[in-house]
């Protein structure tokens, strides 16, 4: 499997496929179960916490410290919880006060509700897919495979070599039933010759990507189109055998739903496989990338939803950006703000905004016509202080200071 982009402190995601014995998985679930009853303690506390504070006047700390002693006392008491290994139980109340860090930020700042990160809810048993934490004292790596503690072996499908020793490991399942593991490790660095060129990138939707060298645009691919056809077949299939409320659902359905699921998996892959190929293609020819700092989530409310959601223009960022710190290139976004209206040239800003049926940009005050798409890459160029005004794929002669990577 390919690596997922690094987090924040430098560390890159390696995820494999597992081999996972009946006996193992067993085991597994039951690990999960554990968990998933400290995640949901986790949420009671934390809003009985919040209660108290409230009715009081009095503020009642419920952090990981408070959780972590609450936890303790627990597997004292519990013959159940002394069961199951410390270390993802302790990594529960870790995640657990991540997201609820990252929640009670975003009201501090007064984000809309839209993009806000909700507050940490209960974890249901037919709804949540078991996904285990183990840091360095959980696990290790023996004759290829991956033993976890609790006495839980499984075998691992090394479709790589990891290129450093991991500092910790998740280990889940997803919808389809597949586990899997993600190794994290310290990001490795691979820089690659420098070709003294640069490029632009505007996002669109006709055309994910359109930038200053013709032969790096990408065009869209439409893998969720083609699938569409197959995907109505089995959303019909399950619309026909769905029972009421309450019931078990039949054996057709549970397939229907099945083929559906997978189907959308091999969408999601094929795009990231796509995105993947040319984000290398662009980072092996290019030392420096001047991107539009695009947010693609409000086009889920217009007519091209469909379409937008189907260019993946976020998951082609990601990958772009991750492959770009990979081989030490440069990423430089810019703001969006009327990339639309000025001229690559000279730079002058329109009175009035293009609707979206121009799609030739003319400048009315050098005269210069070209592309609108071409134009905004070109304006990214401008804007990023990586080419002087009129020149295409020329790195300034002065040196350019590091912004992003």
């Amino acid at each position: 499997m390919t690596a997922t982009p690094p987090d924040d402190a430098g560390h890159a995601r390696y995820m494999y496929r597992l081999r996972v014995s009946k006996a193992a998985a067993t085991s597994l679930e039951a690990e999960w179960a554990r968990c998933r009853w400290v995640w949901n303690e986790c949420v009671h506390q934390s809003k009985a916490a919040h209660h108290q504070s409230r009715s009081t006047g009095v503020k009642v700390a419920r952090g990981p410290a408070q959780l972590d002693k609450m936890l303790t006392e627990a597997r004292c008491r519990t013959a159940w919880l002394r069961e199951g290994s410390s270390v993802p139980q302790q990594q529960v109340i870790r995640d657990f006060g991540k997201s609820r860090a990252k929640a009670l930020k975003d009201i501090k700042d007064r984000l809309p509700m839209a993009r806000r990160a909700g507050m940490p809810r209960v974890k249901k048993k037919h709804h949540s897919d078991p996904s285990l934490n183990y840091t360095r004292r959980g696990f290790r790596l023996k004759d290829g495979k991956l033993h976890l503690a609790g006495g839980v072996v499984v075998t691992v499908v090394w479709s790589r070599e990891l290129p450093a020793d991991p500092s910790s490991v998740r280990v889940y399942r997803d919808n389809l039933g597949h586990w899997y593991c993600s190794f994290v490790i310290a990001a490795p660095i691979e820089p690659l010759p420098a070709t003294g060129s640069v490029i632009g990138i505007d996002w669109g939707v006709k055309e994910v990507a359109t930038t200053t060298s013709d032969a790096h645009d990408l065009p869209h691919p439409e893998h969720g189109r083609k699938a569409a056809a197959r995907l109505a077949r089995y959303q019909r299939q399950m619309s026909r055998r769905e029972r009421p409320k309450g019931k078990p659902q039949s054996r057709g359905y549970r397939e229907a739903q099945r083929q559906a699921a997978k189907l959308h998996k091999k969408v999601a892959r094929q795009r990231q496989d796509t995105a993947r190929k040319w984000a290398k293609a662009v980072v092996a020819d290019h030392d420096h990338i001047a991107v539009e700092d695009f947010r693609p989530k409000f086009l889920a409310k217009t007519t091209m939803a469909r379409k937008a959601a189907d260019a993946a223009i976020g998951a082609t960022t990601a990958a772009l950006v991750e492959m770009a710190r990979k081989h030490g290139r440069d990423v430089r976004p810019v703001h969006p703000a009327h990339t639309t209206m000025d001229c690559a040239h000279c730079m002058t800003r329109a009175k009035h905004a293009l609707p979206l049926g121009e799609r030739t940009y003319t400048c009315t005050a050098c005269g210069a016509v070209s592309p609108r798409d071409k134009n905004s890459a070109r304006v990214m160029l401008v804007r990023a202080g990586l080419s002087p005004a009129g020149a295409e794929g020329i790195r300034p002669p002065e040196p350019l200071a590091r912004v992003a990577a």
